[in-house]
Order: C-alpha cells, then sequence, then structure tokens
C-alpha cells in the first residue's frame, strides 16, 4: 500500500494554458534550476492551476498547505527546498507575495510567545501527537534531535554516537548530579545514567514524552519534572553539570537571557553546560508561517549572535561545533522510517496528515542541505574552568 494517492501532472489542469500567476511563479522558480511540470525529481508537478494564484496570495502558507491539499508535488521534495535555499527564494524581498502571515507573525512576536503561559502549546500540539507515531518514525531511544553520522551506518548507531559525545563533552563521570533542560523522550537521561552513574533532574512540559521517559528510565536514578524549565530554579543546591538538546529552538528571544540566567544560577563550581539547538544563520523574531500553524507553534531559531548576546557577561563558550550536514541525514533517516510505519499509522492520522508530516521533514533535510541552517553543539562553563579540551570527535 502506498503512502497516499499521488496525483498525475494534468490532473484538474482544466484551463491550464495561462493559469493565472504561472508565469509569475514559474519565473520565479526558474531563477533557483526548478521548472514547473519539469522531468528533473526537484522540479515542481502540478496538479491544480489554482496553486499558482494561491502562492502568490498567502505565500509560504500557500505554498505548504497546497501541498498537503495535493495541489502539486516534487518527486525529490527535498531538493526542491535546498535549490530554492540556496537561490534565497525564502528572503525577505525575494518573496513573489503573501506576506501577511509573516508581517502578522512580526507583530505577535513584540510579545512573549513562549512566556510560561503559553509555553505548553508546542507540547500538546506537536511532541503530545502520539508516541506510536515517534516510536515508527525515530530510532529505540526515540531521539527527537540530529544524530552524529561519524563512522554510523544506521540511525540507531549515529544516535547512539550523539549520546557519546555529548557525555564525552561534559566530562561526565559517576556521582555526577545533571540537569537536563528539555528532556525529551529520556534518552540522554537514560544513558548517562546507565552508563556514567549519573543522577539526572530532567524538565519537561510534555506529558507524552515524559509518561515514555519514565518507562525508559525505571530504576535508575533520574528524576522528571513535568515543569517548565524556568522552575529548575527552586531546585535545591547547584548541578555539576546541565544539558540541553533540542530546547532552545522553543525558548523565544525574548527569554534566551532568562534561559542562560537558569543555566548559570544552577552551574555548580567548575560545571559544564551542553547546549545542542539549531540556529539560523540570521537574527530574527519568528519563524515560518507553515512551520509555526502546523508543526511547532511559537518555536524560532536563534542565531549565533543572539545566543552570545544573551550569555554575555554569565557564561563563557569553551567550545562550539557545527553539525549542521548530520541533520539533513537524520531528517532523511526519519522520513524512510515514517513511510515504513505508515501503513500502521495511516487510519488514525490520515493522508493530510502524511502530506504534512513529508513537507515538514523534508523542507527541513533541504534547509540543511543548502546550509541555511546550521545545528550547533556549544559547551559552555561559568569561565571558572582552567582549560577545557573538546573530546574526539
Amino acid at each position: 500500500m502506498r503512502p497516499t494517492a499521488i496525483l498525475q501532472p494534468g490532473r484538474s489542469q482544466a484551463g491550464r494554458a495561462g493559469a493565472p500567476g504561472e508565469r509569475t511563479v514559474a519565473g520565479f522558480l526558474a531563477t533557483a534550476g526548478i521548472e514547473v511540470d519539469g522531468s528533473n525529481p526537484w522540479d515542481f508537478r502540478v496538479h491544480d492551476a489554482r496553486v499558482f494564484r494561491r502562492i502568490l496570495s498567502e505565500g509560504s502558507l500557500g505554498l505548504g498547505e497546497s501541498y498537503m491539499d495535493g495541489w502539486w508535488d516534487a518527486r525529490a521534495l527535498d531538493e526542491l527546498f535546498a535549490r530554492a535555499k540556496r537561490a534565497n527564494l525564502h528572503k525577505p524581498g525575494r518573496a513573489i507575495a503573501g506576506q501577511w502571515d509573516s508581517v502578522w507573525l512580526i507583530l505577535k512576536s513584540l510579545w512573549n510567545r513562549q512566556s510560561k503561559r503559553l509555553a505548553g502549546r508546542v507540547a500538546r500540539e506537536h511532541y503530545d501527537l502520539g508516541n506510536d507515531l515517534f516510536r515508527g518514525m525515530l530510532d529505540s531511544r526515540m531521539q527527537y534531535s540530529c544524530a552524529y553520522w561519524n563512522g554510523a551506518a544506521t540511525l540507531e548507531e549515529a544516535q547512539r554516537n550523539k549520546l557519546e559525545l555529548i557525555c564525552r563533552k561534559l566530562q561526565l563521570g559517576a556521582g555526577m548530579r545533571v540537569l537536563e533542560i528539555g528532556g525529551g523522550f529520556g534518552g540522554f537521561a537514560q544513558f548517562a545514567a546507565a552508563r556514567y552513574g549519573c543522577e539526572i533532574v530532567s524538565y519537561n512540559i510534555s506529558r507524552e514524552q515524559v509518561a515514555f521517559a519514565q518507562e525508559l528510565c525505571r530504576g535508575l536514578p533520574v528524576r522528571f519534572e513535568l515543569r517548565d524549565y524556568r522552575d529548575a530554579i527552586h531546585e535545591a543546591g547547584v548541578f555539576d553539570r546541565i544539558v540541553s538538546v533540542g530546547f532552545c529552538e522553543h525558548a523565544g528571544y525574548k527569554n534566551y537571557r532568562t534561559f542562560f540566567e537558569v543555566v548559570s544560577r544552577k552551574l555548580g563550581p567548575r560545571g559544564l553546560f551542553l547546549l545542542q539547538t539549531i540556529c539560523g544563520n540570521e537574527s530574527e523574531t519568528h519563524t515560518d508561517p507553515w512551520i509555526d500553524r502546523y508543526i511547532f507553534p511559537g518555536g524560532m531559531l536563534p542565531s549565533m549572535a543572539q545566543l552570545s548576546r544573551a550569555m554575555e557577561g554569565i557564561l563563557v563558550a569553551e567550545d562550539w561545533h557545527n553539525l549542521g550536514p548530520d541533520y539533513d541525514r537524520t531528517l532523511m533517516a526519519w522520513k524512510r522510517n515514517f513511510d515504513r510505519a505508515w501503513p500502521s499509522l495511516r487510519t488514525q492520522y490520515g493522508d493530510r496528515f502524511y502530506r504534512m508530516w513529508t513537507y515538514y521533514l523534508l523542507s527541513c533535510a533541504g534547509s540543511f542541505r543548502a546550509r541555511t541552517q546550521q545545528l550547533w553543539q556549544a559547551v559552555l562553563s561559568k569561565g571558572d574552568v582552567e582549560r577545557y579540551c573538546r573530546a574526539a570527535v
């Protein structure tokens, strides 16, 4: 059974000749080497001629929603996005129309969309979608963040590599007390507690993730708190190490300073903090309108400049490592797993969800391939570490 019916070019093409907006959209795509109804895998294959007007009037949101509705396809959607991003088609001033949703997001970003009151939305709408979905897509430890593919042949190996790399960079040792901000499905906590003998306290606002993590870590010295990371300031004492993997993308630019202040106040003498986060190449205060509506409400990618300003005066960068290209490969592995699992998921989620999730995974893969997004692992201290030597990578 195929995951979803794929329309063929020419269907719903009545009145296609001279369809409103076709010449404008085709010319725009041509600057990235993408043809309308061309023969290349990355070409834009039209199934409904209304798509051109929809893109012109609704921009990024219309592009994504029309894909979800089956109005267009690309055999290699990931490569279409890679080419579009390399040509900067997503940049302000290059976009062809439909900017009202972006303007609205900019206006909304003037208030704190990631306050304690609003932060829970992304957990409810994304991370609590269903553990069956993520179990089918991810590795055995349910690592929902970039893997490290150095020497790895499978996703399982690459995710174990990532966990080992984090632990080595943190120089973990038996008996260390570790605070985790944004604990995901508990994979790091389980690995660090079982392999390195650490005591872990993990903060996460996703009920489904915490439920899975508690079962994964049963019998280990791990405590999960279904609470906002800002509440960790009330933890007794300080921690030898702090780690945050894949959370900073949800912190919001108005809270970066608060995030680093929590880390600084809870990090003990000569302690180390490892931050893993996706970053954009330029500072922004909002995300793509389609991503905001359908995938990560309230999310946004920090830039290196925003992070460095936020940590100024309270934390020192000991090491900064870019694993961006590994995320392209990770996302493509997730997509293959998702396709294999889809027959068992289809009844619950439906074909429009399949197209939405496909668009999410492959558009993100294209962004990393184009190097418009990076994946940073940064090791930080309070400046009281005499000399930090990065673990072999």
